[in-house]
């Protein structure tokens, strides 16, 4: 099973910033370098995952046949980010209920009728709806600093500032996160559409563990 870790979504000021690692682990092995963990889906919406990615591409194949339905119809109308939303939780519960879930964790963000969304589901069905939400490991290292950063303020981030929000917390979980790595795909969606970055390196600094008892013994 390959496995993809955290993912980082938050509000600011002009939509949803979101940020994953290109890693896909083998168990314990680094075995894939440059994975795509990003998913747009039409024009306003973007698709995080964590956890398997055999199952994921599951769920990205399903919203294609959605999208070519959609498109069939041409009736003018596409989906927005709470409909996608909707479907992808669907799919996800109902897998639960058949006791053959897809063992994945989704985060959802987009810009619909002028509004941002940003919404969880995970293999269990679970849902909820934050201004920040991240995934696996992220979970416990990054909301916290994503609550004292974003929360009460996302209105007034500017994509500079998020940016560095996103860089610092994967810069933690890349510090706590064995099955993580600091090459990164970053991701944006405004009023204009979705914006995938193509991979790049995040700057680290491991002079502390001189400092760490133990280290290098």
């Amino acid at each position: 099973m390959v496995t993809g870790t955290s993912v980082v979504a938050f509000k600011y000021r002009d939509g949803i910033m979101m940020a994953a690692d290109c890693l896909g682990s083998f168990g314990s092995q680094a075995r894939f370098r440059n994975e795509n963990r990003f998913m747009q889906v039409g024009s306003n919406t973007l698709l995080g995952a964590s956890g398997d990615i055999s199952d994921f591409q599951y769920m990205k194949h399903a919203l294609d046949d959605l999208l070519t339905h959609e498109y069939d119809m041409d009736d003018g109308q596409s989906m927005g980010t709470k409909s996608v939303y909707k479907y992808v939780s669907n799919i996800m519960y109902g897998r639960r209920n058949r006791f053959d879930p897809l063992w994945n964790a989704y985060v959802v963000g987009g810009v619909d009728g002028g509004e941002a969304f940003l919404g969880y589901t995970n293999l269990y069905g679970t849902t909820y709806q934050s201004d920040c939400i991240a995934t696996g490991f992220g979970a416990h290292f990054a909301i916290p600093i994503l609550r004292k950063r974003v929360d009460g303020r996302a209105d007034e981030i500017s994509e500079e500032e998020a940016v560095s929000i996103l860089d610092e917390c994967m810069r933690v979980l890349l510090y706590r996160d064995c099955r993580t790595i600091n090459k990164l795909r970053r991701a944006k969606v405004t009023a204009q559409g979705v914006e995938i970055s193509e991979p790049y390196v995040l700057e680290t600094n491991w002079s502390i563990a001189d400092n760490v008892v133990g280290y290098g013994a």
